[in-house]
Protein backbone atom coordinates (compact mmCIF):
# COMPACT_ATOMS: atom_id res chain seq x y z
CA UNK A 1 0.00 0.00 0.00
CA UNK A 2 2.91 2.31 0.82
CA UNK A 3 5.35 1.35 -1.52
CA UNK A 4 4.88 3.85 -4.00
CA UNK A 5 3.98 6.61 -1.63
CA UNK A 6 7.42 6.12 0.26
CA UNK A 7 9.59 6.53 -2.52
CA UNK A 8 11.38 9.37 -2.56
CA UNK A 9 10.39 12.24 -5.36
CA UNK A 10 13.87 12.18 -6.10
CA UNK A 11 13.38 8.54 -7.69
CA UNK A 12 10.73 10.09 -9.99
CA UNK A 13 12.23 13.24 -11.38
CA UNK A 14 15.84 14.17 -12.12
CA UNK A 15 17.08 15.90 -8.53
CA UNK A 16 19.08 18.24 -11.11
CA UNK A 17 16.42 18.95 -12.59
CA UNK A 18 14.41 19.98 -9.58
CA UNK A 19 17.27 22.23 -8.10
CA UNK A 20 18.29 23.71 -11.50
CA UNK A 21 14.09 24.37 -11.66
CA UNK A 22 14.56 26.57 -8.41
CA UNK A 23 17.73 27.61 -8.93
CA UNK A 24 16.22 29.78 -11.78
CA UNK A 25 14.02 31.17 -10.27
CA UNK A 26 15.98 32.09 -7.45
CA UNK A 27 18.48 34.10 -9.87
CA UNK A 28 16.86 37.24 -9.92
CA UNK A 29 17.22 37.65 -6.07
CA UNK A 30 20.17 40.27 -5.00
CA UNK A 31 23.25 38.69 -2.73
CA UNK A 32 22.94 41.63 -0.30
CA UNK A 33 22.95 40.00 3.02
CA UNK A 34 26.25 40.10 4.82
CA UNK A 35 26.85 37.66 8.03
CA UNK A 36 25.49 40.44 10.50
CA UNK A 37 22.42 41.73 8.16
CA UNK A 38 21.75 37.69 8.98
CA UNK A 39 22.33 37.70 12.21
CA UNK A 40 20.14 40.45 13.16
CA UNK A 41 17.66 38.08 10.68
CA UNK A 42 17.79 35.09 13.26
CA UNK A 43 17.79 37.18 16.39
CA UNK A 44 14.54 39.00 14.91
CA UNK A 45 12.71 35.58 14.09
CA UNK A 46 14.29 33.65 17.49
CA UNK A 47 12.59 36.29 20.24
CA UNK A 48 9.03 35.94 20.23
CA UNK A 49 6.61 34.43 22.10
CA UNK A 50 8.41 31.24 24.02
CA UNK A 51 10.39 33.79 26.14
CA UNK A 52 7.27 35.82 27.33
CA UNK A 53 5.32 32.67 27.37
CA UNK A 54 6.96 29.22 28.08
CA UNK A 55 9.82 30.57 30.66
CA UNK A 56 7.26 30.71 33.93
CA UNK A 57 5.33 27.36 33.06
CA UNK A 58 8.64 25.49 32.28
CA UNK A 59 9.78 26.97 35.88
CA UNK A 60 6.54 26.21 37.54
CA UNK A 61 5.99 22.72 36.50
CA UNK A 62 9.76 21.20 35.67
CA UNK A 63 12.68 23.11 36.35
CA UNK A 64 12.49 25.44 39.08
CA UNK A 65 15.66 28.37 38.22
CA UNK A 66 17.36 25.20 36.48
CA UNK A 67 15.38 26.40 33.97
CA UNK A 68 18.32 28.68 32.95
CA UNK A 69 20.40 25.36 31.87
CA UNK A 70 17.28 24.28 30.16
CA UNK A 71 17.37 27.30 27.54
CA UNK A 72 21.27 26.11 27.51
CA UNK A 73 20.18 22.62 26.25
CA UNK A 74 17.56 23.61 23.93
CA UNK A 75 20.14 26.06 21.98
CA UNK A 76 22.06 23.36 21.37
CA UNK A 77 19.50 21.18 19.81
CA UNK A 78 18.66 24.08 17.53
CA UNK A 79 22.11 24.55 16.59
CA UNK A 80 22.46 20.82 14.85
CA UNK A 81 19.21 21.55 14.01
CA UNK A 82 19.71 24.54 12.20
CA UNK A 83 23.16 23.84 10.72
CA UNK A 84 21.24 20.84 8.57
CA UNK A 85 18.02 23.21 8.03
CA UNK A 86 20.07 25.40 5.92
CA UNK A 87 22.08 23.01 3.70
CA UNK A 88 18.47 22.08 2.62
CA UNK A 89 17.37 25.44 2.17
CA UNK A 90 19.70 26.78 0.64
CA UNK A 91 19.16 23.39 -2.13
CA UNK A 92 15.79 23.76 -2.54
CA UNK A 93 14.54 27.26 -1.62
CA UNK A 94 10.50 26.55 -2.51
CA UNK A 95 7.28 27.38 -0.50
CA UNK A 96 6.15 24.37 2.17
CA UNK A 97 9.32 24.19 4.38
CA UNK A 98 10.11 20.91 6.63
CA UNK A 99 7.03 19.26 4.88
CA UNK A 100 8.72 20.10 1.03
CA UNK A 101 11.99 18.99 1.83
CA UNK A 102 10.78 15.91 3.45
CA UNK A 103 8.89 15.61 0.52
CA UNK A 104 11.70 15.48 -2.10
CA UNK A 105 13.70 13.45 0.00
CA UNK A 106 12.40 10.92 1.80
CA UNK A 107 9.30 10.79 -0.18
CA UNK A 108 5.40 11.11 0.10
CA UNK A 109 4.31 9.25 3.02
CA UNK A 110 7.03 10.83 5.55
CA UNK A 111 6.15 14.18 3.80
CA UNK A 112 2.25 13.67 5.15
CA UNK A 113 3.08 13.03 8.38
CA UNK A 114 5.87 15.69 9.01
CA UNK A 115 3.06 18.02 7.13
CA UNK A 116 0.39 16.98 9.68
CA UNK A 117 2.36 17.30 12.53
CA UNK A 118 3.64 20.70 11.07
CA UNK A 119 0.08 21.57 12.31
CA UNK A 120 1.26 21.32 15.90
CA UNK A 121 3.97 23.69 15.01
CA UNK A 122 1.86 26.47 13.37
CA UNK A 123 -1.67 25.80 14.68
CA UNK A 124 -1.26 24.86 18.15
CA UNK A 125 1.84 27.55 18.37
CA UNK A 126 -0.93 30.26 17.38
CA UNK A 127 -3.00 28.75 20.15
CA UNK A 128 -0.24 28.93 22.68
CA UNK A 129 0.40 32.40 21.61
CA UNK A 130 -2.56 33.33 22.04
CA UNK A 131 -2.89 32.31 25.73
CA UNK A 132 0.02 34.20 26.21
CA UNK A 133 -1.78 37.04 24.30
CA UNK A 134 -4.58 36.68 26.46
CA UNK A 135 -2.78 36.63 29.90
CA UNK A 136 -0.53 40.24 28.92
CA UNK A 137 -3.90 41.45 27.72
CA UNK A 138 -5.51 40.60 31.02
CA UNK A 139 -2.98 42.20 32.95
CA UNK A 140 -3.30 45.59 31.12
CA UNK A 141 -7.07 45.16 31.48
CA UNK A 142 -6.95 44.65 35.41
CA UNK A 143 -4.54 47.53 35.72
CA UNK A 144 -7.23 50.06 33.98
CA UNK A 145 -9.39 48.63 36.62
CA UNK A 146 -11.24 46.73 34.22
CA UNK A 147 -11.72 42.90 35.72
CA UNK A 148 -12.75 40.21 33.18
CA UNK A 149 -14.37 37.30 34.89
CA UNK A 150 -11.90 34.52 35.26
CA UNK A 151 -14.18 32.04 34.19
CA UNK A 152 -13.87 33.56 30.50
CA UNK A 153 -10.14 33.72 30.78
CA UNK A 154 -9.54 30.38 31.96
CA UNK A 155 -9.41 27.49 29.45
CA UNK A 156 -11.87 24.80 30.28
CA UNK A 157 -9.55 21.83 30.10
CA UNK A 158 -7.15 23.76 32.64
CA UNK A 159 -6.45 22.24 36.26
CA UNK A 160 -6.84 24.75 38.97
CA UNK A 161 -4.99 22.37 41.49
CA UNK A 162 -2.32 21.46 39.00
CA UNK A 163 1.27 22.01 40.36
CA UNK A 164 2.61 25.67 39.05
CA UNK A 165 -1.51 26.58 39.15
CA UNK A 166 -1.72 30.55 39.89
CA UNK A 167 -2.98 30.69 43.48
CA UNK A 168 -7.03 31.48 43.12
CA UNK A 169 -6.92 29.73 40.28
CA UNK A 170 -10.80 28.49 38.49
CA UNK A 171 -12.24 26.35 36.63
CA UNK A 172 -12.59 27.75 33.39
CA UNK A 173 -15.44 27.86 30.79
CA UNK A 174 -13.54 29.56 27.53
CA UNK A 175 -10.64 31.71 27.20
CA UNK A 176 -12.27 34.37 25.33
CA UNK A 177 -9.76 36.88 25.11
CA UNK A 178 -6.98 34.31 23.58
CA UNK A 179 -10.50 33.06 20.96
CA UNK A 180 -11.09 36.27 20.00
CA UNK A 181 -7.51 37.78 18.73
CA UNK A 182 -7.48 34.42 16.70
CA UNK A 183 -10.60 35.50 14.96
CA UNK A 184 -9.26 38.76 14.21
CA UNK A 185 -5.72 38.60 12.99
CA UNK A 186 -7.81 35.27 11.10
CA UNK A 187 -10.00 38.07 9.32
CA UNK A 188 -6.80 40.53 8.55
CA UNK A 189 -5.18 37.65 6.63
CA UNK A 190 -8.10 36.40 4.92
CA UNK A 191 -8.59 40.04 3.49
CA UNK A 192 -4.97 40.11 2.83
CA UNK A 193 -2.00 41.63 4.60
CA UNK A 194 1.60 43.07 3.76
CA UNK A 195 4.13 43.98 6.50
CA UNK A 196 6.07 46.55 5.73
CA UNK A 197 9.88 46.19 5.99
CA UNK A 198 9.56 49.59 8.04
CA UNK A 199 6.80 47.80 10.26
CA UNK A 200 8.96 44.50 11.01
CA UNK A 201 11.54 46.01 12.03
CA UNK A 202 9.98 48.32 14.63
CA UNK A 203 8.13 45.46 15.77
CA UNK A 204 11.32 43.30 16.15
CA UNK A 205 13.30 46.23 18.26
CA UNK A 206 10.18 46.26 20.30
CA UNK A 207 10.74 43.01 21.62
CA UNK A 208 14.31 42.98 21.94
CA UNK A 209 13.97 45.98 23.75
CA UNK A 210 11.29 44.20 26.46
CA UNK A 211 13.81 41.87 26.53
CA UNK A 212 17.10 44.29 27.35
CA UNK A 213 14.44 45.88 30.11
CA UNK A 214 13.19 42.78 32.06
CA UNK A 215 17.03 41.88 32.17
CA UNK A 216 18.59 45.61 33.18
CA UNK A 217 15.83 46.63 35.56
CA UNK A 218 14.93 43.26 37.06
CA UNK A 219 18.47 42.52 37.80
CA UNK A 220 18.32 44.83 40.18
CA UNK A 221 15.83 43.23 42.14
CA UNK A 222 16.84 39.61 42.30
CA UNK A 223 16.93 37.35 45.51
CA UNK A 224 19.28 35.22 45.49
CA UNK A 225 17.61 33.03 47.90
CA UNK A 226 15.05 32.33 45.07
CA UNK A 227 17.85 31.10 43.22
CA UNK A 228 18.67 28.06 45.97
CA UNK A 229 18.45 25.12 45.61
CA UNK A 230 19.12 26.40 41.77
CA UNK A 231 17.75 22.55 40.80
CA UNK A 232 15.25 21.49 43.03
CA UNK A 233 14.83 18.20 44.39
CA UNK A 234 12.81 15.65 42.29
CA UNK A 235 9.24 15.48 43.48
CA UNK A 236 9.16 11.74 43.05
CA UNK A 237 8.23 11.36 39.25
CA UNK A 238 10.07 11.51 35.87
CA UNK A 239 10.46 15.23 34.88
CA UNK A 240 9.40 16.75 37.86
CA UNK A 241 12.11 19.04 38.83
CA UNK A 242 15.91 17.15 39.46
CA UNK A 243 17.94 17.12 36.27
CA UNK A 244 14.98 15.33 34.73
CA UNK A 245 12.90 18.11 35.35
CA UNK A 246 15.68 20.43 33.52
CA UNK A 247 15.46 18.38 30.66
CA UNK A 248 12.02 18.30 30.35
CA UNK A 249 12.25 22.14 30.53
CA UNK A 250 14.51 21.98 27.79
CA UNK A 251 11.75 20.21 26.01
CA UNK A 252 9.43 22.52 26.32
CA UNK A 253 11.22 26.04 26.19
CA UNK A 254 12.43 24.52 23.08
CA UNK A 255 9.27 26.70 21.53
CA UNK A 256 11.10 30.16 22.24
CA UNK A 257 13.98 28.70 19.71
CA UNK A 258 11.17 28.19 16.68
CA UNK A 259 11.83 30.72 14.38
CA UNK A 260 15.70 30.30 13.03
CA UNK A 261 14.65 28.95 9.71
CA UNK A 262 14.32 32.32 9.02
CA UNK A 263 18.24 32.45 8.41
CA UNK A 264 18.22 29.47 6.75
CA UNK A 265 15.70 30.64 4.13
CA UNK A 266 17.74 33.87 3.07
CA UNK A 267 20.34 31.61 1.88
CA UNK A 268 19.90 32.79 -1.52
CA UNK A 269 20.85 35.83 -0.51
CA UNK A 270 23.69 35.80 0.85
CA UNK A 271 26.75 37.42 -0.13
CA UNK A 272 28.78 34.01 0.77
CA UNK A 273 26.28 31.38 1.91
CA UNK A 274 29.37 29.25 2.51
CA UNK A 275 30.82 31.39 5.57
CA UNK A 276 27.56 33.84 6.07
CA UNK A 277 24.62 31.18 6.77
CA UNK A 278 26.70 29.67 9.47
CA UNK A 279 27.51 32.67 11.13
CA UNK A 280 24.34 34.28 10.88
CA UNK A 281 22.71 31.19 12.74
CA UNK A 282 25.19 30.14 15.28
CA UNK A 283 25.82 33.82 15.99
CA UNK A 284 21.84 34.02 16.57
CA UNK A 285 21.70 31.13 18.31
CA UNK A 286 24.63 32.56 21.18
CA UNK A 287 22.72 35.64 21.20
CA UNK A 288 19.57 34.68 22.08
CA UNK A 289 20.82 31.95 24.30
CA UNK A 290 22.52 34.49 26.67
CA UNK A 291 19.34 36.59 26.35
CA UNK A 292 16.98 33.71 27.31
CA UNK A 293 19.35 32.60 30.09
CA UNK A 294 19.17 36.12 31.78
CA UNK A 295 15.83 36.39 31.31
CA UNK A 296 15.41 32.91 32.93
CA UNK A 297 17.53 34.45 35.75
CA UNK A 298 16.06 37.41 36.38
CA UNK A 299 12.59 35.83 36.20
CA UNK A 300 13.49 33.01 38.73
CA UNK A 301 15.21 35.72 41.06
CA UNK A 302 13.07 37.82 41.19
CA UNK A 303 9.89 36.08 41.77
CA UNK A 304 9.66 32.43 43.54
CA UNK A 305 9.60 29.41 40.52
CA UNK A 306 6.61 28.10 42.29
CA UNK A 307 4.91 31.53 41.28
CA UNK A 308 5.60 31.62 37.48
CA UNK A 309 3.04 29.17 36.27
CA UNK A 310 1.23 32.17 34.69
CA UNK A 311 0.63 33.17 30.71
CA UNK A 312 2.05 36.32 31.35
CA UNK A 313 5.36 35.62 33.53
CA UNK A 314 7.32 38.54 32.45
CA UNK A 315 4.40 40.90 33.04
CA UNK A 316 4.33 39.46 36.60
CA UNK A 317 7.76 40.01 37.21
CA UNK A 318 8.11 43.84 36.01
CA UNK A 319 5.25 44.15 38.38
CA UNK A 320 6.90 42.41 41.39
CA UNK A 321 9.84 45.20 40.51
CA UNK A 322 7.48 47.93 41.50
CA UNK A 323 8.50 50.02 38.61
CA UNK A 324 4.95 50.67 37.28
CA UNK A 325 6.37 52.62 33.95
CA UNK A 326 8.59 50.02 32.91
CA UNK A 327 5.81 46.91 33.96
CA UNK A 328 3.02 48.74 31.29
CA UNK A 329 6.18 48.82 28.89
CA UNK A 330 6.78 45.70 28.71
CA UNK A 331 3.15 44.42 28.94
CA UNK A 332 2.69 46.55 26.25
CA UNK A 333 5.56 46.09 24.01
CA UNK A 334 4.87 42.37 24.63
CA UNK A 335 1.44 42.14 23.08
CA UNK A 336 2.78 43.69 19.82
CA UNK A 337 4.95 41.02 19.74
CA UNK A 338 3.44 38.32 20.43
CA UNK A 339 0.12 39.77 17.84
CA UNK A 340 2.54 39.64 15.15
CA UNK A 341 4.11 36.33 16.19
CA UNK A 342 -0.01 35.08 15.64
CA UNK A 343 0.23 36.11 12.96
CA UNK A 344 2.89 34.94 11.30
CA UNK A 345 1.85 31.33 12.54
CA UNK A 346 -1.67 31.81 11.14
CA UNK A 347 -0.21 32.39 7.98
CA UNK A 348 2.29 29.81 7.70
CA UNK A 349 -0.15 27.33 8.47
CA UNK A 350 -2.27 28.19 5.85
CA UNK A 351 1.04 28.14 3.49
CA UNK A 352 1.94 24.51 4.44
CA UNK A 353 -2.02 23.34 3.97
CA UNK A 354 -1.94 24.87 0.71
CA UNK A 355 1.22 22.96 -0.58
CA UNK A 356 -0.21 19.99 0.39
CA UNK A 357 -3.04 20.76 -1.48
CA UNK A 358 -1.10 21.48 -4.46
CA UNK A 359 0.46 18.03 -3.89
CA UNK A 360 -3.09 16.57 -4.03
CA UNK A 361 -2.58 15.66 -0.63
CA UNK A 362 -5.00 17.73 0.44
CA UNK A 363 -8.78 18.77 -0.76
CA UNK A 364 -8.09 21.80 -3.25
CA UNK A 365 -10.56 23.76 -0.98
CA UNK A 366 -7.63 24.07 0.81
CA UNK A 367 -5.33 25.69 -2.26
CA UNK A 368 -8.30 27.44 -3.84
CA UNK A 369 -7.45 31.68 -3.62
CA UNK A 370 -10.24 34.49 -3.05
CA UNK A 371 -10.95 35.72 -6.60
CA UNK A 372 -10.47 39.21 -5.36
CA UNK A 373 -8.41 39.32 -2.13
CA UNK A 374 -6.16 36.63 -3.47
CA UNK A 375 -5.27 35.03 -0.23
CA UNK A 376 -6.61 31.26 0.61
CA UNK A 377 -9.66 32.58 2.63
CA UNK A 378 -11.44 29.58 3.18
CA UNK A 379 -8.67 27.58 4.09
CA UNK A 380 -7.41 30.83 6.74
CA UNK A 381 -11.16 30.73 7.94
CA UNK A 382 -11.38 26.72 9.06
CA UNK A 383 -7.63 27.07 10.58
CA UNK A 384 -8.72 30.49 12.02
CA UNK A 385 -11.96 28.73 13.34
CA UNK A 386 -10.25 25.56 14.69
CA UNK A 387 -7.19 27.64 16.34
CA UNK A 388 -9.91 29.95 18.02
CA UNK A 389 -11.65 26.73 19.75
CA UNK A 390 -8.08 25.09 20.78
CA UNK A 391 -7.16 28.55 22.31
CA UNK A 392 -10.20 28.73 24.19
CA UNK A 393 -10.27 25.14 25.50
CA UNK A 394 -6.78 24.08 25.96
CA UNK A 395 -4.43 25.12 28.72
CA UNK A 396 -0.54 26.92 28.21
CA UNK A 397 1.03 23.43 29.26
CA UNK A 398 -0.63 21.13 27.04
CA UNK A 399 -0.44 23.48 24.27
CA UNK A 400 3.01 24.42 24.15
CA UNK A 401 4.03 20.51 24.91
CA UNK A 402 2.21 19.79 21.55
CA UNK A 403 4.01 22.31 19.91
CA UNK A 404 7.43 21.33 21.00
CA UNK A 405 6.84 17.40 20.29
CA UNK A 406 5.69 17.82 16.96
CA UNK A 407 8.66 20.64 15.91
CA UNK A 408 10.76 18.44 16.75
CA UNK A 409 9.82 15.49 15.77
CA UNK A 410 9.84 17.71 12.10
CA UNK A 411 13.32 18.58 12.82
CA UNK A 412 14.75 14.64 13.13
CA UNK A 413 13.18 14.38 9.97
CA UNK A 414 15.01 17.34 8.93
CA UNK A 415 18.30 15.71 9.67
CA UNK A 416 17.89 12.61 8.60
CA UNK A 417 16.77 13.97 4.79
CA UNK A 418 20.63 15.53 4.86
CA UNK A 419 22.08 12.25 5.77
CA UNK A 420 20.09 10.71 2.53
CA UNK A 421 20.49 13.63 0.29
CA UNK A 422 24.28 13.48 0.89
CA UNK A 423 24.72 9.98 0.15
CA UNK A 424 22.08 9.80 -2.79
CA UNK A 425 23.32 12.56 -4.35
CA UNK A 426 26.47 13.82 -3.35
CA UNK A 427 27.26 15.41 -7.16
CA UNK A 428 25.18 17.87 -6.35
CA UNK A 429 26.71 21.56 -6.08
CA UNK A 430 25.36 22.81 -2.27
CA UNK A 431 25.67 26.60 -1.74
CA UNK A 432 25.85 25.97 1.55
CA UNK A 433 27.07 22.58 3.23
CA UNK A 434 26.70 21.49 6.99
CA UNK A 435 29.93 20.43 8.35
CA UNK A 436 30.85 16.65 10.42
CA UNK A 437 28.30 14.91 8.22
CA UNK A 438 26.64 12.80 8.85
CA UNK A 439 27.72 13.49 12.54
CA UNK A 440 26.22 16.86 13.12
CA UNK A 441 22.40 15.68 11.27
CA UNK A 442 23.08 12.54 13.72
CA UNK A 443 23.49 14.31 16.80
CA UNK A 444 20.65 16.38 15.91
CA UNK A 445 18.00 13.87 15.34
CA UNK A 446 19.88 12.05 18.84
CA UNK A 447 19.15 15.26 20.52
CA UNK A 448 15.13 15.73 18.72
CA UNK A 449 14.69 12.68 20.34
CA UNK A 450 16.29 13.28 24.23
CA UNK A 451 14.03 16.03 23.93
CA UNK A 452 10.84 14.34 23.07
CA UNK A 453 11.52 11.78 25.17
CA UNK A 454 11.78 13.78 28.16
CA UNK A 455 8.37 15.46 27.65
CA UNK A 456 5.14 13.79 29.44
CA UNK A 457 3.56 10.37 28.69
CA UNK A 458 0.13 12.21 27.77
CA UNK A 459 2.14 14.22 25.32
CA UNK A 460 3.17 11.48 23.88
CA UNK A 461 -0.13 10.23 24.07
CA UNK A 462 -1.46 13.22 21.94
CA UNK A 463 0.46 12.52 19.50
CA UNK A 464 0.57 8.95 18.87
CA UNK A 465 -3.45 10.10 18.55
CA UNK A 466 -3.47 12.63 16.02
CA UNK A 467 -0.50 10.50 13.77
CA UNK A 468 -3.06 8.02 13.67
CA UNK A 469 -5.59 10.30 12.70
CA UNK A 470 -3.33 11.58 10.00
CA UNK A 471 -2.65 8.51 8.53
CA UNK A 472 -6.17 7.75 8.45
CA UNK A 473 -7.01 10.88 6.25
CA UNK A 474 -3.92 10.06 4.70
CA UNK A 475 -5.11 6.71 3.50
CA UNK A 476 -8.69 7.79 2.91
CA UNK A 477 -7.77 10.51 0.74
CA UNK A 478 -4.25 11.70 0.07
CA UNK A 479 -2.92 8.55 -1.03
CA UNK A 480 -5.70 8.19 -3.48
CA UNK A 481 -5.28 11.87 -5.04
CA UNK A 482 -1.45 12.58 -4.47
CA UNK A 483 -0.47 14.16 -8.18
CA UNK A 484 3.01 12.44 -8.09
CA UNK A 485 1.25 9.02 -8.46
CA UNK A 486 -1.00 9.71 -11.39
Amino acid sequence: MFEGASKSYLNRKSVHKIIADHAAEGDGLKRALGWASLMSLGVGGIIGAGIFVLTGTAAANYAGPGVMISFILSGLACAFVALCYAELASLIPVAGSTYTYTYVTLGEIFAWIIGWNLILEYAAGAATVAVGWAGYFNRVMQGLGIHVPPELTTAFFADPTAPGAPPGAVHGLFNVPAAVIILLLTALLVRGTSESTLFNNIIVAIKVVVVLMVIVVGAAHIDQANWSPLIPENAGEFGTYGWSGVVRGASVVFFAYIGFDSVSTAAQEAHNPQRDVPIGIIGSLIICTILYVAVAAVATGVVNYKELGVPDPMALVMDRTGVSWLAWAVKLGALAGLTTAILVLLYGQTRIFFAMAHDGLLPPIFARLHPEWRTPAVSQILVGVVVALAAGLLPLDVLGEMVSIGTLAAFALVCLAVIKLRKMHPEIRRPFRAPGIPWLPVAGILSCFALMVALPLDTWLRLLIWTVIGIAIYLLYGIKHAKRLH
